[in-house]
């Protein structure tokens, strides 16, 4: 079963990202805390969503999917950029990873997005094949960049030329 996350999900949400960044072999680089989950998930400005996959049998969350919208400028609408996807080791199989995906694309769907996105580490082969298996495709002309910690904090501190631009976000 797929729902939508709710304020009480947080903890099992952070529990779940947790799990994920020690599968992906960075634990060391999670800082969010529960309490800004909750503020980004269901605070007066959401800026992201969740899903949550449970086992059929128990009700225990088996995993999440936590996404936000994104805009493309050539097609002029939005679409989801999938953040996180994860099932727990011993839930794969069982179609909840397929459930989540499913029920972003209907979201996209019934609401005109034309877009689903999300990354996949080099080295995670069986989500490739999974991925592939639903008919995803990489992007290969693309190469992402990422701005943190020194560099971004080095880059945001340069003046900007117009100075009455202001603050968009």
């Amino acid at each position: 079963m797929i729902r939508a996350a709710t304020p009480a999900d947080v903890p099992v949400i952070h529990t779940l990202i947790r799990e994920l960044a020690e599968y992906e072999k960075a634990l060391h680089e999670v800082r969010a805390t529960p309490e800004q989950l909750h503020e980004t998930l269901f605070g007066d400005r959401p800026a992201a969503y969740a899903h949550i996959a449970t086992d059929d049998t128990t009700g225990e969350p088996v995993g999440f999917a936590l996404w936000f919208l994104n805009f493309s400028t050539w097609r002029g609408v939005h679409g989801i950029y999938l953040e996180d996807l994860y099932v727990r080791p011993t839930a794969r199989g069982a179609g909840h990873g397929k459930a989540l995906l499913t029920e972003l694309a209907r979201l996209c769907v019934t609401r005109g997005y034309q877009r689903l996105e999300w990354a996949v580490l080099n080295w995670n082969a069986p989500s490739i094949a999974f991925y592939e298996s639903l008919g995803a495709r990489p992007q290969t002309e693309w190469t992402v960049y990422r701005l943190t910690d020194e560099a971004l904090e080095r880059l945001g501190a340069d003046q900007p030329t117009d100075p009455a631009s202001g603050d968009h976000g």
